[in-house]
């Protein structure tokens, strides 16, 4: 596994996770599109994917179940606000689908596929509404549970 870089910068609404990834562009965008190549890898075990319902488009929705080892689900839904095959996905939380807005907006994440020398910077960049809810998302483990779901997603595309 590659060692997940945690980029700090002076921004108080923003988290950030860069990796070199030994696998094309394509085969990340596949893993981040495909439902049942997301399933596999989007949450740190124990913890898995219930389900997943993605309309990757832009202004398309998405339904994420994550479930705890515990066998809790928990629903994240959200809304793609840019999507340019290979290269980057623009999703947010601020929508629960179409242009409905959620009850409580917390989080806009920007997926980035760069390629270099044969291999992909991957770079996870999660923008906040404010400096609270970011510092919550760190609290809650974003460091560790972006860079453990980031190697499974490395162990998966190694396989694709």
């Amino acid at each position: 596994m590659s060692t997940s870089q945690h980029v700090h910068n002076d921004n108080q609404r923003e988290l950030v996770l860069e990796r070199i990834i030994d696998a094309p562009p394509e085969k990340l965008f596949r893993a981040w599109t495909e439902p049942e190549l997301l399933k596999i890898w989007f949450t740190p075990r124990p913890w898995t994917v219930a389900s997943a319902t993605l309309d990757v488009r832009a202004g398309g929705s998405n339904v994420i179940v994550m479930r705890s080892p515990e066998g809790q689900d928990f629903p994240n839904r959200g809304v793609y606000l840019e999507v340019v095959e290979n290269e980057r996905i623009v999703f947010t939380d601020a929508f629960t689908e179409a242009w409905v807005p959620s009850d409580k907006a917390f989080m806009t994440a920007t997926i980035t596929f760069e390629p270099v020398d044969g291999k992909t910077k991957y770079t996870a960049r999660v923008q906040h509404w404010n400096s609270e809810d970011r510092q919550n998302h760190e609290d809650m483990g974003f460091h560790q549970g972006w860079s453990k779901a980031t190697d499974q997603l490395e162990e998966l595309v190694a396989s694709i």
